[in-house]
């Protein structure tokens, strides 16, 4: 390179070193200038002299790109409760709904991110492609955290409730984004009784359920009603009042019943203890006779007049035995006899109806069994 030609590009460079700079510093700029702006391209929140207040709107949209939630959906939640149709228009309610929503799903309040998108995505047709694909978006996120509630009531004007709280239009039919769980729906209107429905509402699917409010009595058929039923009012009390002297004359039998099972069964329980007590004395008697007799060898020394004092032991031990028997069977027939009786009673009572007096008694002898029935019908 000669000296002239490195003066020529030296010269080239001072040219295009400020040129560079330059466009280096205008395309950082263009850039920060479109990515501030891309979010918000389609929005017209601060256009115009009648839209509603600026300032609140610049202060969510600060808070929103800064990732400041609680700010943003506390700033955009009150310009959407002041936007009324008389200070702003349909594209501006539904911008700030979606705006409101999307915070809303950021901090988990899933229902209510719900409600708001999809009350914005219902003016879809005053919103730009772009904020309808965002606004779709954060719905298809919120959905599978709510169960969706397709409500129709007649007559479409009743007031509807859920969970206690009113729902604000009146409607035909409803769409509602409840929480995961049990709720309650309530509907009524004016000369009509109310109507009530339960159900269990899932995240991510939805309930479908038609209700109707059925119209109150007429004066005329309360009267009547109120008649009918005084009649049938005296005819309960009388009834009542036989049931009473029948119910007072089954309890008392079913209490004679009550201690005649228990007898019976406290019978022969001790019938059942005495019979062993028995046989552990015969056991008893049994070895004292054999040791007895094993050391004495003149086995029939028992009967004589000088008998070991052992003998009368022996005797005694024996008639304790026949005592202890006798007892224990006559235990067992006596509860045996009670339990009888009693379960004959029992079968005898449910075979005779008190309404009409007649009574049915099983009949038995040598010769044939059956039944009797006795009574007036």
């Amino acid at each position: 390179m000669t000296p002239r030609t490195g003066r020529k590009y030296v010269a080239a460079m001072r040219f295009v070193a400020p040129s560079l700079l330059f466009c280096l510093m205008f395309g950082v700029a263009t850039g920060d200038a479109s990515s501030a702006s891309a979010e918000d391209i389609y929005s017209t929140l601060e256009e115009g002299e009648g839209s509603i207040v600026k300032d609140d709107v610049r202060r969510a949209k600060r808070a929103r790109d800064a990732g400041r939630w609680v700010e943003a959906h506390a700033a955009y939640k009150a310009v959407f409760e002041a936007a009324d149709p008389a200070s702003s228009t349909e594209r501006e309610r539904a911008e700030l709904a979606g705006e409101l929503g999307l915070c809303e799903l950021e901090l988990r309040k899933y229902r209510d991110a719900a409600e708001h998108l999809a009350w914005s995505l219902e003016q879809r047709d005053a919103l730009p492609l772009q904020l309808q694909l965002r606004f779709e978006a954060g719905q298809r996120k919120a959905a599978p955290h709510v169960g969706t509630l397709y409500l129709s009531v007649d007559p479409p004007d009743a007031e509807v409730l859920i969970d206690g709280k009113v729902i604000s239009a009146p409607a035909r039919t409803y769409r509602l984004f409840l929480e995961p769980g049990e709720h309650m729906v309530r509907a009524r209107f004016a000369g009509h009784e109310e109507a009530f429905q339960s159900f269990d509402a899932q995240a991510g699917k939805a309930t479908t359920i038609s209700m109707r409010v059925p119209r109150a009595a007429t004066p005329a058929a309360v009267s009547k009603d109120t008649a009918t039923g005084t009649r049938e009012a005296k005819r309960s009390e009388r009834g009542a009042q036989a049931l009473t002297v029948a119910s007072s004359s089954t309890s008392t039998a079913s209490k004679l019943r009550v201690a005649g099972a228990v007898l019976a069964g406290a019978s022969m329980v001790a019938g059942g203890g005495f019979l062993m007590w028995s046989a552990y004395t015969e056991d008893e008697l049994h070895d004292r006779a054999t040791a007895l007799r094993g050391a004495d060898e003149e086995a029939d020394r028992c009967a004589r007049q000088n008998a070991p004092r052992a003998c009368s032991e022996l005797r005694d031990l024996q008639e304790k035995r026949d005592l202890l028997r006798q007892v224990g069977w006559v235990s067992l027939a006596t509860g045996g006899a009670i339990g009888a009786l009693t379960l004959v009673s029992l079968f005898v009572d449910r075979a005779s109806p008190p309404s009409d007096g007649v009574r049915i008694v099983p009949t038995a002898s040598e010769r044939s069994a059956g039944l009797t029935m006795i009574g007036a019908w």
